[in-house]
C-alpha cells in the first residue's frame, strides 16, 4: 500500500469574462473537479476580472479564482487533467503552497464574499 503524501496547494483557474454571470456555477465547477481528486478546500476567492494579454478561445477578458487547496500528490494529475477537459476553464495552475502561511491562506478565503457577491448579482437580475 503506498503512502499517501498530503500537500498543500494553490490552485490559479480561469474562466471566461461570461463566468461572472454565473459565478455560483464556477465556484461549483471548482469543487466539483476538487471533490473529485478527494481534495479539501481551504480558501477560494475571487482575484480578479481582467483584460487578458492576448485571446484564448475567444475571450479577451477573463474572471481569475485563486484557491488553496490540500490533497494527495498522486491526485494532481488528476486535478489537471480534469481541468485540461473542462469546456468551462481557460486555463489552470497547481502549484505547491507549502511556503505559504496558514495566517495567509485564511485571509484569502473570500468565500462568504463571493457568496455575497453571487446573491447581489442574482438580485440585480431579477430587478432588470
Amino acid at each position: 500500500m503506498t503512502e499517501q503524501r498530503i500537500s498543500t496547494y494553490e490552485g490559479m483557474f480561469l474562466f471566461p469574462q461570461s463566468a461572472g454571470s454565473d459565478l455560483g456555477g464556477a465556484v461549483a465547477h471548482i469543487e466539483s473537479i476538487l471533490e473529485r481528486a478527494d481534495a479539501e478546500l481551504l480558501a477560494i476567492s475571487k482575484w480578479d476580472e481582467r483584460r487578458l494579454a492576448y485571446d484564448i478561445k475567444g475571450n479577451k477578458r477573463g474572471l481569475y479564482l485563486l484557491t488553496y487547496f490540500k490533497s494527495d500528490r498522486s491526485k494532481i494529475a488528476s486535478i489537471e487533467r480534469d481541468c485540461n477537459l473542462s469546456e468551462m476553464l481557460l486555463r489552470a495552475m497547481v502549484v505547491r503552497a507549502e511556503h505559504v502561511p496558514a495566517e495567509e491562506i485564511e485571509a484569502a478565503n473570500g468565500r462568504q464574499a463571493l457568496e455575497d457577491e453571487i446573491k447581489l448579482r442574482a438580485e440585480r437580475g431579477t430587478e432588470g
